[in-house]
Parts: structure tokens; C-alpha cells; sequence
């Protein structure tokens, strides 16, 4: 069964609606009991009411409402503890708009979410490296309203911290394969590794250790030297077979985003080549926000790391870290290059 079929069983678009609302409520007050606020801002002017509708049903105080033009124009205005943002088109005075709006969360622990346009992807994200935004792809309402919720969930000292297990994995579970993540999430820790060694493993699989102890008497770690990153001819033949998968079946019974992205970075790290996010997000065969919130884990993680574009600040890139580009190395090696080819 297909993960778009089995979110189906689970709730429907109603019953989500309904659930992330009763569940969100009564928690969107700050701990003295006052309502959080919320500013909107979005030039199509459905989108923007029906953002207003969902925060004011979560129980958000709306603050500023209005268009692109509003968040642009005059003197800085207060914000409130969330912005919402909708820029499917974006030129550069709204670029120049978020870059400062990316700085003033920062400052003023504002929380930002968002939405664009996959042609406007790798400019929004560029300009909002400060602030750990929300970065929404042609979301469905469905996906704004768990926003809110992921919103309250990052608010210190909030209410929604009391929800119990179940009423937090309801709205966790309508995101895509939020199961895992959630999953993986439980198992790590601050730094994105367990005390088992979490959900990404950074270590060699097999440790050497020196015959004789040390001059304390103690036994030495003898780290392996880090073996060369795969030809990347093989990186890239591994992805073109997984791909064939979808010729023959639903795409989405095989996804494993956090993989795919891992083996497209390794292979362009071995070619000296960069990569954006937006390249990034349809290399890991899942849609838009769904790649965003693992490329997000990740770099949260160590696995993966924000790059400048040296020769344009407008920009940014994606690449393997130094530990993941090792790990990569170390597993290639442990599996050989036949059984390589059989990933």
C-alpha cells in the first residue's frame, strides 16, 4: 500500500481540518495565557484568507494582514511571533524584503513560514539562512495548518508541549513519511545522534584497536585512514536503477528521500560539482516540502551543510559535510562495488 493511500486511512482532508484545530486551539497562548500573534502576508488574496481563517480557528491573534507590498513599504512594523509569507513570484525588492525579515527573526525570535514556487526555490531559500524558517512548496492548506502546529511546537514554555503523545503524532502523521522522521527524532539527540548512535551514524563500522595499551595502560583507538569517496559513475548508475523502480511501480512505495539525497551529494562531491536546493529536492524523489523538512533535519544533524555561493551571495548551495562525505566513503568500502550496484 502506498503512503498517499495509507495517510488516506489515517485522516481524511476534513478530519485533519478538524483535528490540527481542536489540538492547536487551545495551546496558540503564550505561558501568561495570552494569544500568540500571527502576521499574514500574501498577495493572492484567497491564500491570505484563508491563512487568517486556519490561525484564527488555532486560536492566533492576528496581528499585520496584508500584501507583499505592506511587508516592504514604511517603517518597521511589529511583527508578532509568527509571520506567514506566501511569494510564489518573487523580484528583488522582496528578496531584499526577506533578507531583512530573516534578520529581524533572528533577533526577535519570530518564527517565519514560507510558501513559494519551485522556480523561486533556490532564491528564497539564499536569502533565509539565519532564522531556521519553514519552507513550504505549493502547499495544501493541509500543510499550512501543520506549519502552525510545527510553529507552537518550537514556542519555549508552550502549552502544546503538554499534548499528549497521541494528539502530537495525529499531526505529526499527516506529513510525509513524518512516521520515520518522528521515529528518528525520539532516538537523537541535541546534536542528532543518540546515545546508540541515532538515527545517522557517523563512525567506522569496525573500530581497530592497538595490541598493547598505552603507556597508562589503557588500549588506543587506531582510526582507520578515510577510504576515497565512490567513482561517481558508479553513485550515479545506483541512482538511475532506483529511479527504473518507478517505471514498474508507485514511486512512493520506495522512498527514501534522506538516502537519495545522500547518494546525489556523494556523487557530486566526487565530481567537484554544486548543488541547490532545488536540484536537491527532486533528486530525493519526494515532493518539494517534504525534501525541505529532510534537508532541514539533516543539515540539523551534520549530515549536509548550507554553502555560500562565493562568487554570488544570492545564492546558496547544498553540500555533503566532512563526517557524512566519510561515512559515505567507509559504507562504499565496507560493501564493495558489486554489492554497490545492487543499492
Amino acid at each position: 500500500m502506498s503512503r498517499v493511500t495509507h495517510r488516506a486511512d489515517i485522516l481524511s482532508e476534513t478530519d485533519f481540518q478538524y483535528q490540527a484545530t481542536e489540538l492547536t486551539r487551545d495551546a496558540a497562548n503564550d505561558p501568561a495565557g495570552v494569544p500568540l500573534a500571527v502576521s499574514i502576508f500574501a498577495d493572492r488574496s484567497h491564500i491570505r484568507d484563508t491563512i487568517r481563517d486556519d490561525a484564527l480557528a488555532a486560536g492566533f491573534r492576528l496581528g499585520k494582514v496584508g500584501d507583499i507590498a505592506e511587508l516592504l513599504d514604511g517603517a518597521a512594523i511589529a511583527l508578532g511571533d509568527a509571520v506567514l509569507i506566501d511569494c510564489p513570484v518573487v523580484d528583488a525588492a522582496i528578496l531584499a524584503s526577506l533578507c531583512r525579515l530573516d534578520n529581524r527573526a533572528v533577533n526577535t525570535g519570530a518564527k517565519l513560514v514560507v510558501s513559494t514556487s519551485v522556480e523561486a526555490l533556490d532564491d528564497v531559500f539564499a536569502c533565509l539562512d539565519k532564522s531556521d524558517p519553514q519552507l513550504l512548496v505549493e502547499p495544501a492548506r493541509g500543510e499550512r495548518v501543520i506549519a502552525l502546529g510545527r510553529v507552537l511546537a518550537m514556542m519555549p514554555g508552550m502549552r502544546l508541549r503538554e499534548l499528549s503523545g497521541d494528539d502530537r503524532l495525529t499531526l505529526i502523521r499527516l506529513t510525509e513519511q513524518v512516521a520515520q522522521i518522528a521515529d528518528r527524532l525520539e532516538r537523537m539527540g541535541a546534536k542528532g545522534q543518540a546515545d546508540d548512535g541515532g538515527a545517522f551514524r557517523f563512525e567506522s563500522s569496525k573500530q581497530a584497536f592497538a595490541g598493547q595499551g598505552a603507556e597508562d595502560g589503557t588500549a588506543q583507538l587506531i582510526r582507520k585512514p578515510k577510504p576515497p569517496l565512490p567513482d561517481p559513475r558508479l553513485v550515479r548508475q545506483i541512482i538511475r536503477q532506483r529511479e527504473a523502480r518507478a517505471t514498474f511501480f508507485d514511486a512512493e512505495l520506495f522512498a527514501d528521500p534522506a538516502w537519495d539525497i545522500l547518494l546525489d551529494l556523494t556523487a557530486a562531491r566526487a565530481e567537484h560539482a554544486r548543488v541547490s536546493v532545488t536540484s536537491l529536492c527532486i533528486a530525493s524523489g519526494v515532493p518539494p516540502t517534504t525534501a525541505l523538512r529532510w534537508i532541514s533535519q539533516m543539515v540539523e544533524a551534520g549530515l549536509l551543510e548550507r554553502v555560500k555561493d562565493e562568487e554570488d551571495k544570492r545564492r546558496a548551495f547544498i553540500a555533503l559535510s566532512d563526517r557524512a562525505a566519510e561515512a559515505m566513503g567507509r559504507y562504499f568500502a565496507e560493501i564493495g562495488t558489486d554489492a554497490a550496484r545492487l543499492v
